[in-house]
C-alpha cells in the first residue's frame, strides 16, 4: 500500500464542518447540500468536512453518507479537498466506514477517538493504526473529550504522527496552549487545527494551521479574513473579526447542530429540520440566533449563489432580519 507523502499544505485554514440538510419527509436534500458545498469553494476555502459532527453523522444510513460523500466530490471537482467524517466507537465499522468514504472518492477522512467504550491510550493507538493499515486515505485525528470521555494523549498521537499516514488533529480539548506544546514532539508537516469555534483566534495565534469550523458555514468570508489577517501578524485586525463573531459562536454552540441549521435557514440555504434524537430549536432561542445575525448584518454574511435561484425557505423569524 502507497502513502501519501506530501505535507498537506492544504489543511489549513477555516474547513467548514457542514451540515447534512434533510426535507420535510426527513430524507437528503441535495440541492440544498450542493449550495452549501459551492458557498464554502466560492469562499476560498482549501477543504470541506462532510458527514461528521455538523452533519449528524450518527443518524446517516451507510447508503445515505456514501450519498452525502460522493456528492461533494462531485461538486468539488478537484477544486477543493473532500474531508469525509468516518468515526466510530467500534473499530471495525470505522474501518468500514472509511473504506466506503475512499470509494466514494474521498480526499482524506476525520477519525475520532473511540467514544462511550473509555480504551486505555494502547488501544486508541491500535484502533487507529488498525484504520490507518486498511486504506491509503490520509488521516486526520479528531480529540474531543467532551464527547468520547477519553482524551488522545500527547505521547499517543506524537506515536502516530511517526507515520505519514496520520496529517493532522483536529483538537476539540479548548487548551489554547497544546499547539505550543505539541510543535515540539511533531514532525513539521502535521497540521493542528482548533475544532472549536470559540478558542480558534487563541489557537491561530498559539502556532495552529486552522480550524475546522462551525461558524464558517455562516460566515465564511469572515472567518477567511480572520485566517487572513492572523497569518499575516495583523492580529489587532482578526480580533476585531472574531469579537464580531462571538455572539453568534455563541448562540450556535449551545444547540449544535438544530442551531446551525436553523441560522443557514435564516439565509436561505435550507430547511432547519434535524434528525432525532436532535430537534429543532425552541422560539426563545431561534430569536437569540436570529438577533445575533441581524447585528453581523448582511454586508458580511454572503447571500445564496446565482445558482440557487434565491431562498427557498421561509419562516417568521427570517423576515423579522
Amino acid at each position: 500500500m502507497t502513502y501519501p507523502v506530501k505535507p498537506a499544505t492544504w489543511l489549513a485554514g477555516y474547513i467548514p464542518d457542514l451540515p447534512t440538510p434533510f426535507d420535510d419527509n426527513g430524507g437528503l436534500d441535495l440541492a440544498a447540500f450542493a449550495s452549501l458545498c459551492e458557498r464554502q469553494i466560492e469562499a476560498g476555502v482549501s477543504a470541506i468536512v462532510v458527514g461528521e459532527t455538523a452533519g449528524e453523522a450518527s443518524t446517516l444510513t451507510s447508503a445515505e453518507h456514501d450519498t452525502v460523500v460522493r456528492t461533494a466530490v462531485e461538486i468539488a471537482r478537484g477544486r477543493v479537498r473532500v474531508i469525509a467524517g468516518a468515526g466510530s466507537n467500534s473499530t471495525s465499522q470505522a474501518i468500514e466506514l472509511t473504506r466506503r468514504a475512499e470509494a466514494a472518492g474521498a480526499d482524506a477522512c476525520l477519525s475520532v477517538v473511540p467514544y462511550y467504550n473509555k480504551p486505555m491510550q494502547a488501544g486508541i493507538h491500535a484502533h487507529f493504526q488498525a484504520i490507518a493499515e486498511s486504506t491509503a486515505l490520509p488521516i486526520i485525528l479528531h480529540d474531543v473529550p467532551s464527547r468520547t470521555i477519553r482524551e488522545l494523549s500527547d505521547d499517543t498521537l506524537a506515536r502516530l504522527a511517526e507515520s505519514k499516514q496520520f496529517i493532522g488533529l483536529r483538537d476539540g480539548t479548548g487548551d489554547v496552549t497544546r499547539p505550543m506544546r505539541l510543535r515540539s514532539l511533531l514532525p513539521p508537516e502535521f497540521r493542528l487545527l482548533s475544532g472549536e469555534d470559540a478558542t480558534a483566534l487563541a489557537f491561530l495565534a498559539n502556532g495552529a494551521d486552522g480550524c475546522i469550523s462551525m461558524i464558517s458555514n455562516v460566515a465564511p468570508g469572515l472567518c477567511q479574513a480572520i485566517y487572513s489577517n492572523c497569518r499575516q501578524d495583523r492580529l489587532q485586525s482578526a480580533r476585531y473579526l472574531f469579537h464580531r463573531l462571538a455572539r453568534l459562536t455563541n448562540s450556535l454552540t449551545k444547540e449544535s447542530p438544530a442551531a446551525l441549521k436553523f441560522a443557514l435557514c435564516l439565509l436561505g440555504f435550507m430547511h432547519p429540520n434535524p434528525r432525532l434524537p436532535i430537534v429543532e430549536l425552541a422560539e426563545s432561542a431561534k430569536a437569540e440566533v436570529a438577533s445575533a445575525i441581524a447585528e453581523i448584518g448582511d454586508e458580511d454574511l454572503a447571500c445564496p449563489s446565482e445558482s440557487w435561484h434565491g431562498p427557498r425557505f421561509h419562516n417568521d423569524a427570517a423576515r423579522t432580519l
